[in-house]
């Protein structure tokens, strides 16, 4: 399973978007602090989902980044988050 297939699993479970993509970005930003060789470091998630209905744009990418909290400590380097309810 790819990073970008786990990242759209582990959201897809936590927040039942109604419709989600994830890319990964990684090529983007090659010799860039970060990238890694092979990628899977840099990622744009695009999301909707009635649970940010109501909510700031900062605490809808602290949802995201609660859930993300292990690949964000490891292996991630970077997400763009493009989130609306």
């Amino acid at each position: 399973m790819t990073m970008a297939d786990a990242i759209a699993r582990k959201l897809q479970d936590a927040l039942s978007p109604r419709e989600i993509e994830v890319r990964d970005v990684s090529h983007q930003h090659a010799g860039h602090a970060g990238w890694r060789e092979g990628g899977e470091t840099h990622f744009e998630v695009v999301m909707k989902a009635d649970v940010f209905a109501g909510k700031s744009r900062v605490e809808c990418h602290r949802m995201v980044n609660s859930i993300l909290a292990e690949e964000l400590a490891s292996s991630v380097h970077a997400l763009q988050l493009t989130l609306s309810s």
